[in-house]
């Protein structure tokens, strides 16, 4: 393997880091910038917005670019959003910093896979992709707990600086381990998307996109869920998102695996009927239980919500790559695209939520959107079926 690309994957950890890890800094940013919990809730939905919006369209700007200075900007962008957000004195200012650092995580984590493949080869496509992937899985597993106790011990602007100073020594690597005049390859935004028309794409996002609103509307508000909920103290963050984090790291290495056996479309329902069953556990454990119960069942439901909510996305992403094996490069990256969207969508809506209802609410809320996602699962295999049928045989 490249050694090269471990550092693409330290980036992609980097970056994915701050998308995670604010579950954790909510109380502290709403406390010190004397707004609501829902409110700073809107930090992570500005985030992912401007991730999945920058990854098709800064691709598509940076077209033909030399890939290893696309990278360097990005994470260099990636950089100065974070020493705004450390030092930022109004809310609004946090609001523009999230705008940048979404931007620049987009761009980062296309243009990483793309490169990732051409450094290693296309007979070892799916190990760089699952190389650079992995960063995510890290930054669940590694660093949302690690950034979660560096808040709870130096603030929450520690946190966003700690994630600069990494970001800036992975620029600098990759600035001069990377080859010069290694070319993207330039695609318009009308090219990119028109893969969407595809047989089982469009309702493959939807459920993606469902599955991950559901699970952020939780996730997102662990904080007051585990606070206000079930009893539990700030303290108790950075060990509830290190226990997510490891049932992350098993369950993203054991559903290749799983779907290999038993096919990817069944894990994917799996992992639907798993969730629909987590949230609830969620909502009437915290409701009907007392503090002294509640926190241990939130502490151990953790390692197998990890495991549940990180097995879907490889499952999904291998049934998406599987409708069009061809053209992966485009599909995997709109499949990140409604990713985002999913999240920024279930942190909006749960924080409208908290505001009227009490945490454990949201996870009877939640539970409504992998249930969604199961009826637009079956809607679209019987969709693809009769396209099948009717499509004459080569």
């Amino acid at each position: 393997m490249d050694k090269r690309l471990i550092w693409l994957a330290v980036g992609s950890f980097t970056m994915s880091t701050v998308g995670f890890v604010f579950s954790s800094l909510l109380p502290f940013i709403a406390a010190d910038t004397h707004t609501t919990i829902p409110k700073a809730g809107y930090l992570i939905t500005v985030f992912s917005l401007s991730y999945a919006i920058g990854a098709p369209l800064l691709s598509a700007l940076a077209g033909a670019a030399d890939r290893r200075r696309v990278l360097t900007a990005a994470m260099l962008t990636f950089v100065a959003g974070n020493a705004i957000a450390a030092t930022s004195v109004s809310f609004t200012t946090l609001l523009l910093a999230q705008i940048v650092m979404g931007m620049a995580s987009g761009l980062f984590a296309a243009t990483a896979q793309a490169t990732a493949v051409s450094l290693a080869g296309p007979e070892h496509r799916a190990l760089a992709i699952s190389v650079v992937v992995g960063g995510t899985t890290f930054a669940v597993a590694l660093g949302a707990p690690l950034g979660a106790l560096i808040a709870a011990v130096w603030g929450w602007r520690g946190t966003f600086g700690a994630i600069s100073l990494l970001a800036l020594a992975c620029a600098t690597v990759l600035w001069f381990r990377l080859p010069r005049g290694l070319s993207g390859t330039k695609l318009t935004l009308g090219e990119r998307f028109s893969i969407i028309g595809r047989a089982g794409i469009a309702p493959s996002l939807v459920v993606t996109f469902l599955y991950l609103a559901g699970g952020f509307m939780i996730i997102s508000y662990l904080a007051p869920l585990a606070i206000d909920g079930a009893g539990l103290s700030k303290l108790s963050l950075p060990g509830l998102l290190l226990a997510f984090g490891v049932g992350a790291v098993i369950g993203n290495l054991s559903s290749g695996y799983l779907a290999d056996r038993i096919g990817a479309t069944r894990m994917v329902v799996g992992s639907l009927v798993a969730s629909v069953a987590i949230a609830l556990a969620i909502a009437f454990g915290l409701h009907l239980l007392p503090h002294h119960l509640a926190g241990p069942l939130l502490i151990g439901i953790m390692l197998p919500w990890g495991i549940i909510g990180w097995a879907f996305p490889p499952a999904q992403a291998s049934r998406i790559v599987g409708y069009a094996p061809e053209v992966a490069h485009l599909t995997l990256s709109l499949n990140a695209s409604a990713m985002y969207f999913g999240i920024a969508a279930g942190t909006a809506l749960g924080g409208r939520v908290l505001e009227y209802a009490a945490p454990a609410d949201l996870g009877f809320v939640a539970a409504l959107f992998p249930v969604a996602a199961l009826a637009v699962l079956y809607a679209g295999l019987r969709s693809h079926r009769r396209f099948m049928a009717a499509t004459p045989a080569e």
